[in-house]
């Protein structure tokens, strides 16, 4: 008979949710997995969990409602009458299936645990091994570019002295700075901004990644680089780079000869004064209208500084204000100040207090951890 399901006697001492209930809840679910998919910042996988830490517990003892109407009436005088004779039977029951449901959250839970270290040390063997490569690669082109018996050029012509103690600065950089694709999708960014700016020069060049992107895009560039294993890296990728130190090299130009140059993550090497005449001579070497594109990292960002603190060749740590007072100072007639790579942050909530608050610590812990300057003479 209708709701005959709900007033059955056996049900009377099982905690079981009735069809409206269960209907209710997948709803529910599926609006809470769905909210996740679409960015709410919470894993399938952590809602799943706290709805069966909800559900996991399976009791006799479910209270009992009186539903409107003489049926229901009759119902939950035949549930009060019959629970004590069912409960020796049912609890037994209900307590081996909360024992069940705990054990089987804890292997689940488990599970996971182990699936994610796996994940964690795989993503960790993908990254040594292309530091690897990258390492083997070097010592090919190396002795490509010098022989097996030809004299060495010097390890580094870089004015800091720091730069000559790291005994290998290219190992150093594959692991802290990270691989070549890595780097080529953070500099993606600057194609666009230098098409026009033929030919760019890209001091501290590195391996040669942003010079790989400006020569798929057909943008005349070449390079120079201080690491004598940065160059012959570079070189083997067929790419027009010398080894040079940057400011020597800028002074041998003529003037007006350059439509961009490019420093990423070299002005944060340079100390004061060398720092002053890099700027002044891009401005100089640059013709009317041409580019200077200068990224360093963000001392604004906690989490950026220790990345800075890292490399012993950092001369130091460059505000956004600094850098572009200076470039303005060194003939730049108009600098803009662009923000990069933002790290995830915290999910802001309803609550207009805390979410202010939330907001701040973004503000403060967050903020992004690197920054350029794009300045035009």
């Amino acid at each position: 008979m209708p709701g005959g399901a709900e007033e059955t006697p056996a049900s009377a001492g099982i905690s079981l949710p009735s069809e409206a209930e269960v209907d209710e809840l997948f709803a529910r679910l599926q609006q809470e997995l769905a909210g996740a998919g679409a960015g709410a910042g919470t894993p399938a996988r952590v809602l799943w969990r706290g709805q069966a830490e909800r559900a996991w517990s399976v009791s006799a003892e479910r209270p009992l409602v009186r539903r409107p109407g003489p049926r229901g009436l009759a119902a939950y005088a035949v549930k009060r009458a019959l629970r004590p004779f069912l409960r020796w039977y049912v609890e037994p029951l209900a307590a081996e299936q909360r024992v069940f449901n705990d054990a089987l959250l804890k292997l689940v839970d488990d599970l996971f645990e182990a699936a994610d270290r796996s994940a964690s040390r795989g993503e960790a063997a993908a990254r040594a091994l292309a530091e690897l490569e990258e390492r083997l690669a070097r010592l090919e082109r190396r002795r490509a570019e010098t022989g097996t018996s030809a004299r060495l050029l010097p390890q580094t012509v870089a004015a800091q002295p720091a730069a000559a103690a790291f005994p290998d600065y290219f190992a150093f950089e594959s692991r802290m700075r990270g691989s070549t694709a890595s780097i080529r999708e953070r500099q993606r960014v600057y194609v666009d901004d230098l098409r026009e700016a033929a030919p760019v020069l890209d001091l501290g060049c590195g391996r040669g990644e942003l010079l790989l992107l400006l020569r798929e895009a057909g943008v005349e560039a070449r390079g120079v680089d201080a690491d004598r294993d940065m160059v012959a890296y570079a070189r083997g990728e067929g790419l027009d780079v010398e080894q040079a130190d940057a400011i020597a090299h800028l002074e041998s130009l003529a003037d007006a000869s350059l439509g961009g140059v490019f420093a990423g993550q070299l002005v944060e090497h340079l100390p004061p004064p060398a720092l002053l005449r890099l700027l002044q001579l891009a401005a100089v070497k640059l013709r009317p209208g041409g580019l200077l594109v200068a990224e360093t990292i963000n001392p604004l960002s906690p989490l950026a500084l220790r990345s800075y603190y890292a490399d012993l060749t950092h001369a130091q740590p460059l505000v956004p204000e600094t850098l572009e007072l200076l470039a303005r100072q060194a003939g730049f007639r108009t600098v803009e100040t662009r923000f990069l790579n933002e790290p995830e942050k915290l999910t802001v909530p309803d609550d207009p207090v805390v979410a202010a608050n939330v907001r701040r610590l973004n503000e403060l812990l967050f903020a992004p951890l690197d920054y350029a300057i794009l300045a035009r003479t």
